[in-house]
């Protein structure tokens, strides 16, 4: 039923509920969103030097790897006790809990995607006279961003869900609408509150992938490339990687050509050479 009556037969489905009950779900799904931003920010604020860290060496890559893991295995009632002492009761009790969880997913993926950065694309950067810092911000890191890109939809996603572990200390989102149901098992409350979880989660999946796309344009340059050279031309002047003006990789102006616009600024010679290694991540 969705009239009036709904609400006192406790059916699933339920407008009266959502009628009534608007404000309600406005401020849980906000607290909701809130609680999930600042997790997904704070993590990847803290995952990025983890990464640099890991990136030096087994010795480093090792403990790092390790920690992150062993945090993730953590039960969430647990991790909350353990953090209860520092922080109270409070929104940041969740968030630190949840900036714990998502390190493991960030610091894999930022690593991984550093580590997959051609070395030809390094040492030409090196040829121009690129520092360690310039060579990272502007060669590496973008050529790392499709990694880093799942990495972060991932955590987001996985964060929209935890979020709603936070109802034990009341600071849960939508998941306090939920454990409020429970005990009398309001099923039009249990799954407009559900619903609307899946719905943040897919959205801002959604939302991640524009964003890689919009950042990382010549990953789908290079699917281009390779799906016009699998369809067999003479590759005597192919349509080359980002930033290729005369000719990519296999064309007649040589690896990387002269340079162009289409890779990142800055960096379309290096970008190019790297061109036939990048895949797209979304």
């Amino acid at each position: 039923m969705v009239g009036g009556n709904c609400l006192a037969t406790n059916d699933w489905i339920c407008g009266e509920y959502l009628r009534s009950r608007s404000q309600e779900l406005t401020d849980a799904t906000v607290q909701h969103i809130g609680i999930t931003v600042a997790s997904v920010l704070i993590g990847l604020a803290v995952a990025f030097p983890l990464a640099l860290l890991a990136r030096r060496g087994r010795g480093f890559a090792g403990p790092v790897l390790g920690l992150t893991t062993v945090l993730y295995t953590v039960p969430s009632l647990a991790m909350f006790s353990l953090l209860l002492p520092l922080f109270g009761l409070s929104a940041a009790l969740v968030v630190t809990g949840l900036v714990l969880y998502s390190l493991t997913i960030l610091v894999r993926n930022i690593l991984a995607g550093l580590e997959a950065v051609p070395a030809e694309a390094k040492e030409a950067a090196r040829g121009m006279g690129y520092g360690p810092w310039r060579l990272l911000w502007e060669v590496e890191l973008p050529l790392a961003l499709p990694a880093l890109m799942a990495g972060l939809r991932i955590a987001t996603v996985s964060t929209v869900a935890l979020t709603t572990v936070g109802s034990l200390v009341g600071k849960g989102g939508l998941g306090n609408l939920i454990e409020d149901a429970l005990p009398s098992f309001f099923k039009a409350q249990v799954l407009a509150a559900s619903v609307l979880c899946v719905l943040l989660a897919v959205t801002a999946d959604l939302l991640f992938l524009g964003l890689q796309r919009l950042l990382t344009p010549w990953t789908r340059i290079s699917a281009v490339t390779g799906d016009t050279r699998t369809g067999g031309g003479d590759g005597s002047r192919g349509p080359g990687g980002p930033g290729d003006a005369a000719g990519g990789p296999g064309g007649s102006g040589g690896p990387g050509g002269s340079g162009g616009s289409g890779g990142p600024a800055g960096i379309s010679a290096i970008s190019a050479l790297s061109a036939p290694a990048k895949v797209e991540a979304g």
